[in-house]
């Protein structure tokens, strides 16, 4: 019994020896340049296991983000300053693989699965080995050069919207399929496109987008909406399916302008639409014009009293208005009486445009206000702006000449009535 014992402790100071390592009663690990070995000791039993490691460092551990943060190096302190606005107080983040295509490069491979499908056909794609490109280096070099160089976005002058190229005005496409349902013939513009900003107690100070968008189909069926996101791009895709879903139908009449004058006002903005005949145009704030034309309105003047910088509110006065207009038909069932248009192209010839159903008319009274003009006005009247008086009308000469020109009759009005009075008498 003393010979096995006496083997076995030699075979332990050897692999010890071997290992540098002087505790065999316990479980150790030892890191050596390339290994890991670890001792495993029991009572009569003895194990010892190597494994291949490679050294890590910190470039291994950390994400991306994490590195680039430190290579810019930009405290918070800094940015509440403002440095670093307009990238000229930290580096950018550049991407480290940019023109470099997965299987392409100094040894061509097809990599099924990466850059080739793994069935083609009924066959598997095996891996294989492809011509080398001798050109390979150069064109990496010439691609990341021209790379560097920064390119203005522009945007083409037939798809810019009225604020240049910014987003107010521009159209961003139809809105999403809503299951088997897709958006045919309609088109999305943007209205106001701008950043909002909330102070919270555990964030700060938290920034986000605002889009407000309408969409219309160009034939009556319109709609806007308002979303919010921290990226721009959601927020116009969010703004676009809500307006989508609050779509409102608008009559016209004969397809190209609204039924009657109408005055609508949303808090400090009042707008007074005015009807048009055929081959008007539109003639309006450009906020109206972009909803006239999503809509399908051609010929229309719209003319804004009060405040113009809140978009959202001049928006939902004229939906309101255009939705609680009325037709020639509700108008002569509700007066009971005909409507007629004059035209001016038709010598003001009367044209019935509607009748009451009953084809009984009541009569009109004496002081009765049947003005189609100011109908629905609510006795509002737009303010109409005086001409400005010409430059030569502050000139002595001028007033000199007037007043020769008047002198025969400046007070031809007062004896008028005077000889009107005494020839009543």
């Amino acid at each position: 019994m003393a010979a096995p014992l006496r083997m076995l402790a030699a075979r332990r100071a050897v692999v010890f020896h071997a290992i540098k390592l002087d505790f065999p009663h316990c479980n150790s690990s030892l890191r050596t340049a390339s290994s890991i070995y670890t001792v495993t000791s029991k009572q009569n039993e003895l194990a010892v296991s190597a494994q291949q490691v490679r050294y890590n460092s910190f470039f291994n551990k950390l994400p991306g983000d994490d590195l680039w943060a430190g290579v810019m190096g930009l405290s918070n302190a800094g940015r509440k300053k403002g440095r670093g606005k307009r990238g000229g107080g930290a580096r950018r983040k550049t991407d480290l693989n940019r023109g470099q295509i997965i299987g392409v490069g100094r040894s061509n491979m097809v990599w099924p699965g990466l850059n080739a499908p793994v069935m083609k056909g009924r066959e598997m794609v095996k891996q294989k080995q492809l011509p080398t490109n001798p050109d390979f280096e150069s064109d990496l070099v010439k691609f990341r050069e021209k790379m560097q160089t920064r390119r203005k976005f522009s945007v083409p002058t037939l798809q810019r919207g009225y604020a240049g190229s910014r987003w107010p005005g521009m159209s961003i496409g139809a809105p999403d399929p809503v299951g088997d349902y897709t958006f045919e013939g309609f088109d999305t513009r943007v209205l106001e496109f701008k950043m909002v900003s909330n102070m919270t107690g555990t964030l700060g100070r938290k920034s986000r987008f605002s889009a407000f968008v309408v969409t219309g189909n160009k034939n009556g069926l319109a709609g806007y909406g308002l979303a919010r996101s921290p990226n721009g791009q959601a927020a116009l895709r969010k703004a676009k399916n809500k307006a989508a879903q609050r779509l409102q139908y608008i009559e016209l009449y004969n397809g190209h302008t609204v039924f009657h004058n109408m005055y609508t006002k949303f808090f400090f903005t009042a707008i007074f639409i005015n009807k048009k005949q055929q081959g008007y145009g539109i003639k309006s704030h450009r906020v109206l014009k972009t909803i006239c034309d999503v809509m399908g309105i051609k010929d229309l003047h719209c003319k804004v009293e009060g405040s113009t910088k809140n978009v959202q509110n001049m928006t939902k006065a004229f939906f309101n208005a255009l939705a609680t207009q009325e037709t020639h038909k509700e108008l002569a069932e509700r007066q009971q009486l005909h409507v007629v248009e004059l035209r001016n192209e038709m010598d003001n010839l009367p044209v019935v445009l509607a009748s009451p159903s009953s084809g009984k008319t009541r009569s009109i009274g004496r002081d009765e206000d049947l003005d189609f003009n100011r109908l629905y006005y609510g006795g509002k009247v737009p303010y109409i702006k005086p001409k400005p008086r010409p430059f030569y009308e502050k000139l002595r000469s001028w007033r000199n000449w007037k007043k020769k020109e008047l002198w025969k009759s400046r007070n031809q009005a007062k004896c008028q009535i005077v000889r009107l009075a005494g020839s009543e008498v």
